[in-house]
């Protein structure tokens, strides 16, 4: 922050006393006096936008994989950034923008008890089956 008292750049307020001048952002010499500052602008946007987790699907994946977050005012915006973000090379076919407040997760910590109830169920797994030579991707 700079404080001017030339007259010629309206360095001075209209009561002759010195204004506030900033030159961030590569804007030159922008007034401060009286204006409110919460940070950058890309600070305050972040606050105000919600976060979206970005989901890609490579042109040789068969699903898609958690690529990253981003801010977005909306999820047109999410998927357009996402793609800008996340597909530079086209390596995607496929973008999913969901918002990270909607994701329900269970936690690591109980991983033993949430997942014990499937260890019961041995029908589930492939021991018991023969499977014929012929078929593919089973």
């Amino acid at each position: 922050m700079v404080s001017t008292s030339s007259t010629s750049g309206g360095g001075t307020t209209s009561g002759g006393e010195p204004r506030d001048l900033n030159a961030e952002g590569g804007h030159g010499a922008v007034p401060m006096s009286g204006v409110p500052t919460e940070g950058s602008p890309a600070q305050a946007a972040r606050r105000e936008w919600p976060l979206w987790e970005v989901f890609v699907r490579a042109k040789r994946g068969l699903s898609h994989v958690h690529a990253g977050s981003l801010h977005a005012p909306d999820a047109t915006m999410a998927v357009r950034n996402a793609r800008d973000l996340y597909t530079r090379r086209q390596e995607g076919v496929s973008i999913w923008v969901v918002p990270a407040a909607q994701i329900t997760a269970s936690s690591p910590d109980e991983k033993d008890a949430f997942f014990d109830p499937a260890g019961d169920k041995v029908y589930r797994h492939p021991t018991f089956y023969n499977v014929p030579e012929g078929v593919k991707h089973l």
